[in-house]
């Protein structure tokens, strides 16, 4: 076969690689246990060269993926050298991660003794520990949130560290899901490493490790030309996002500089990092912007490490988006990344216009369950609600969809309702919630959750102050609420994040926001 770097081949290679993780991807849902990876889906797959430059990816969750180049280089910082047969897990944030709940492992792949190739999973684990069921707690700082995993060897030339292995389990709720879970991660990589051998049998060796350079350096190239056509210029952007538990609201500043073929996005002058849950790691932001950048880009680019090149992103060590030890940062993965896309889409509305679609709802709704089920043996569930889409220049905004940094499916309520011991009342879209326009904004859901036994319940979520923003006069979407009923029926309105206990026969009401609307509204 020959190894020629024309168009054809080249895009021939990068769907090859794609397909990997693809695969590894449907492996790792259908081994999974935990209704949280096999049917919302809620992992990541990723291919990296020998360097742990990103090779490829599958169409799985920004938020992970565009934090998997900073968890391969602490990895890779702390095992520059692999043999064949290790596995590294880890799961700190401040070393590559991006909370607790999402555990990454990753592979080496060799071709005689030469490594050639990384395989990373990140899925995000139902109960990692912690303050509370779900390991989504309203925390103040890491250390409440769960186990903590530096990199470190959970296999070594192909034995499995017992230990570890035993700790893992001794420190969640559940260690059966925990358990099946991890062997899925294993079975992707296993399937991942098949099916790289295959190609470079079937290639040749040094032909798969060309395209590999070939590619990264074409996906720089593709961007590069794309900014080109983009007008240069500096554009700013500020919101603000709350803090659970207290009325204090803390600003996330973007200033965006397009020059010729970069682009500079500058978040420094955010505020610094506070005592709660939402404080971001630097990753969240490179996967915030990442995935930003790629969405305003054509539809064609290569998604790599090279496409990554031209994009330069500053933050400052200690603020709301780039936090150090022993900050709460378990919803900086979910919240504040959705109010960094607000922020970057915001910026770029002043240099791209129209291009830009107005706020979808802005928040993921984290919701967290767990108690005892019907057998009394321990449960946790962790899912996240659809909202609203912005509407943009060809449309309205989609409705209950999941949004941005979240693409996962909804849990099937079916599935929902057969493993655990509460039930699904209402679940609806929530009429008017959409921002009006030209174009409207996309509807919230209303979801009612009936517990058949007591439960602790833990909801996070934002956009409840201040609804997402229309564009290009627009009106923003409809904020979120939530609400409890007691069993004679009586209804309370509950704070945007919360921690509490719901008897039997009681029921928890949650209103997702709308999106915002998209051009004056003509009657």
């Amino acid at each position: 076969m020959s190894g020629g770097n024309d168009g054809i081949t080249l895009a021939l290679y990068q769907n090859r690689f794609r397909q990997v993780t693809e695969e590894m991807g449907e492996t790792l849902k259908r081994s999974a246990f935990s209704p949280n990876i096999k049917e919302r889906e809620d992992h990541s797959c990723a291919l990296f060269d020998a360097s742990g430059e990103m090779l490829a990816q599958a169409a799985h969750i920004p938020v992970h993926l565009g934090a998997m180049p900073a968890t391969m280089k602490a990895v890779l910082k702390t095992y520059p050298k692999m043999s064949a047969g290790d596995v590294i897990i880890v799961n700190d944030p401040f070393s590559g991660g991006t909370h607790l709940p999402d555990i990454t492992l990753v592979t080496p792949v060799f071709h005689e003794a030469e490594c050639c190739f990384y395989l990373v999973t990140r899925a995000h684990h139902s109960d990692v520990g912690g303050m509370t069921p779900g390991s989504m707690p309203l925390s103040t700082e890491v250390f409440q949130e769960g186990l903590i995993l530096p990199p470190v060897h959970l296999f070594k030339d192909g034995v499995r560290n017992d230990a570890l292995w035993q700790v893992i389990l001794k420190n969640t709720r559940t260690p059966h899901e925990r358990e099946g879970d991890l062997k899925a991660q294993l079975a992707a990589h296993a399937i991942g490493e098949q099916r790289i051998l295959e190609l470079m049998s079937k290639a040749g060796h040094a032909i798969v490790l060309q395209m590999v350079a070939s590619l990264l350096d074409y996906g720089e190239e593709k961007v590069r030309e794309a900014i080109r056509k983009w007008p240069d210029g500096t554009s700013e952007y500020v919101d603000h996002i709350s803090v659970p538990g207290c009325p204090e609201r803390c600003q996330i500043h973007c200033v965006l500089k397009k020059t010729k073929d970069e682009v500079h996005v500058d978040f420094s002058q955010s505020a610094d990092q506070i005592l709660g849950p939402i404080n971001a790691v630097k990753s969240i932001v490179d996967s915030a912007v990442y995935y930003v950048c790629r969405t305003l880009l054509p539809p064609d680019m290569p998604h790599n490490g090279g496409a990554n090149r031209p994009i330069k992103i500053l933050t400052r060590p200690g603020s709301i988006v780039d936090a150090l030890p022993p900050a709460g940062v378990v919803g900086g993965n979910v919240e504040t990344s959705q109010r960094l896309v607000d922020v970057l889409y915001g910026a770029w509305s002043g240099l791209l216009g129209d291009v830009v679609p107005s706020a979808s709802q802005g928040t993921m709704n984290n919701l967290s369950i767990g108690g005892l089920d019907h057998k009394e043996m321990p449960y946790t569930y962790y899912e996240t609600l659809a909202g609203g889409h912005g509407a943009h220049a060809q449309g309205a905004g989609l409705s209950g969809r999941q949004s941005h940094m979240t693409n996962t499916r909804n849990t099937p309520i079916e599935a929902l309702e057969q493993a655990f011991p509460f039930w699904i009342d209402v679940n609806c879209l929530r009429d008017g919630s959409g921002g009006i326009g030209h174009y409207g904004g996309g509807e919230g859901l209303i979801r009612t959750y009936v517990f058949e036994k007591d439960a602790t319940v833990t909801l996070f979520s934002s956009r409840r102050v201040e609804g997402p923003y229309g564009l290009s006069g627009g009106a923003p979407g409809q904020v979120g609420a939530q609400f409890k009923y007691d069993v004679q029926g009586g209804k309370s309105k509950l704070p945007d994040s919360f921690s509490m206990v719901f008897s039997a026969g009681e029921r928890l009401e949650i209103q997702t926001p709308g999106g915002g609307g998209f051009g004056t509204f003509n009657k």
